[in-house]
């Protein structure tokens, strides 16, 4: 949805007045810092063709909206509380995000190290696996995509560095993962589910699943005592802004 921010400026600024039926051919240079790691700071073209030209209606707020969105009785505060809670928990979500990656920079920026070559090409080859494993599952055909571990090199050595900057910082702080760290982030990621219970389950079901959470915890608990040994500043910022929203 144009105007939405889930697309890059750029793009939403050339393709925006456009009417249906009309096409457009321009070219744009990706953020040095895009998340899909082949496509940063290069500059492709784009093709575009208008098929229809939509905006959203908001419906009313009533019994038949609230049972539409899963509220049985069609309770409309009970809606509101719903809508609140989940607001609530996304926005929890995405100021710890902010906060580690800003303390993931910071320990890169004090703790110079020099990496080693092999991890750093075993890395590279895994970005590039895990690139060309989300293309197919966009379903491209990636036999004759050339998808190079190269390209993810810079990437590849800011995670081996934080890698074993964080694996220190466990061993000579005791920040290992403990039971009820990792189930009290389980049951929080589950909260979000129709049957929460479901996705505990899941998890707990194997090993792997449970590692990637106990992942997720141990830097957690990195951040948590990076955050109390430094000297941090509030800062206020708009909900839009937050979720990335922000005109």
């Amino acid at each position: 949805m144009i105007g939405a921010g889930s697309m890059l400026k750029d793009f939403e600024a050339a393709v925006t007045g456009l009417a249906a039926g009309e096409s457009k051919t321009f070219d744009m240079t990706f953020p040095e810092d895009y998340h899909a790691a082949h496509l940063a700071g290069k500059t492709v073209q784009f093709e575009v063709t208008v098929k229809k030209v939509e905006a959203p209606k908001l419906p009313e707020v009533d019994a038949d909206f609230a049972k539409a969105l899963g509220v049985a009785d069609g309770d409309v505060a009970k809606l509101r509380d719903e809508v609140k809670t989940n607001l609530s928990r996304e926005v929890k979500r995405r100021i710890q995000a902010k906060v580690k990656e800003q303390v993931m920079e910071a320990l890169l920026t004090v703790t110079p190290i020099e990496v080693p070559k092999a991890l750093v090409e075993a890395e590279s080859r895994q970005l590039a696996e895990n690139a060309k494993r989300d293309l197919e599952m966009r379903g491209m055909q990636t036999k004759n995509i050339p998808v190079e571990p190269a390209w993810f090199a810079d990437q590849a050595v800011r995670r081996v560095k934080l890698g074993l900057i964080m694996a220190e910082q466990v061993k000579a702080q005791e920040l290992h993962a403990k039971p009820e760290q990792v189930r009290t982030l389980v049951d929080e990621m589950a909260q979000s589910y129709e049957d929460p219970s479901e996705l505990v389950r899941w998890y707990y079901a194997q090993p792997e699943r449970l590692a990637q959470a106990e992942a997720v915890v141990i830097e957690d608990n990195v951040v948590s005592w990076v955050v109390s040994q430094a000297q941090t500043t509030e800062k206020s910022v708009e909900f839009d802004e937050l979720m990335g929203n922000a005109a």
